[in-house]
């Protein structure tokens, strides 16, 4: 028999990892959206993200905050450099060539990560200001840290809606993704726009792996770990589609969490199953189509 406080501590946790993975997840749907790029790499940047995070608390600036925003910096600098340099011209070329070039950076960045930081798992403490617990009645309670991880995920998913549908940045972003063509017959500098919004989506996976680190254990492998979990999240929602990304990671963090109740172990078990069903049914996702 299942108790009711269980069910409520797995469904808090399935949420904590729902809003870990669209913070990941949101970032590859902007990129695809827009550049119609699948940048396997989105993962090793996220995994960067978290060990900026680390880094900088364990130095003498000690500020986990700083570490976001570091973080950001540092993985926005080094997703420029890559679509810059080497994603901008295979732009006109199919998926194939971009998910080949994209895992060789998975392979270089995670050997360059493993070099700097060492193979050993890294672990952080939350920032003091949020070591509590916030009361929820009936005797649950939600540690204050991941309260603050779901809300951020509220923050950047409303930011990003409000920035794409009311700004004149956010027009000229949704016109360059419906026909990059016709946005460069009207002036519009298309790589610049395309360099920008990969500097955006790599910023938030730094944003992304720097507030999963304290929730979770930092090695090398992560970005890999995290991949995968987030190409079924969009999968599940819908390629390029901000709402698909947020009801996607959502629903897999919940079924993570209480499908380890109804399989001991086997929670990771379900996304997948639930990833197959769609592409059998549903190709486009649950939302399919971008929203860009």
């Amino acid at each position: 028999m299942v108790s009711t406080g269980l069910i409520v501590d797995q469904i808090i946790t399935g949420l904590s990892i729902g809003s870990r993975l669209f913070l990941v997840a949101i970032g590859l749907s902007l990129i695809f959206g827009v550049l119609d790029v699948l940048n396997f790499a989105h993962g090793v940047l996220y995994a960067i993200g978290a060990y900026m995070a680390i880094v900088t608390v364990n130095s003498t600036i000690g500020n986990f905050w700083v570490g976001v925003v570091l973080a950001a910096v540092v993985v926005a600098l080094v997703g420029v450099f890559i679509e810059a340099g080497f994603i901008r011209r295979i732009y006109d070329r199919g998926h194939l060539d971009q998910l080949l070039l994209t895992f060789a950076f998975v392979l270089i960045l995670e050997d360059v990560v493993r070099f700097a930081f060492g193979s050993g798992t890294r672990v952080v403490d939350p920032p003091a200001l949020l070591q509590f617990d916030i009361a929820l009645g009936s005797g649950f309670s939600i540690p204050s840290y991941r309260a603050f991880v779901i809300l951020m995920s509220l923050v950047v998913m409303g930011g990003l809606f409000a920035v794409l549908r009311t700004t004149n940045i956010g027009r000229v972003v949704r016109a360059t993704a419906s026909d990059r063509d016709m946005a460069r017959l009207l002036g519009i500098n298309v790589p610049r726009l395309y360099t920008g919004v990969f500097l955006v989506g790599a910023a938030l996976a730094g944003i992304g792996g720097a507030l999963a680190a304290p929730q979770q254990a930092v090695t090398p492998g992560l970005g890999n770990q995290v991949i995968i979990n987030a190409f079924v999240v969009v999968v599940i929602g819908g390629l390029g589609s901000f709402t698909g990304a947020f009801v996607g990671a959502y629903l897999i963090g919940l079924m993570i969490s209480l499908g380890s109740i109804v399989i001991a172990g086997a929670g990771q078990l379900f996304p997948f199953v639930a990833m197959i069903l769609v592409l059998l049914f549903k190709p486009q996702g649950l939302f399919g189509g971008a929203e860009t």
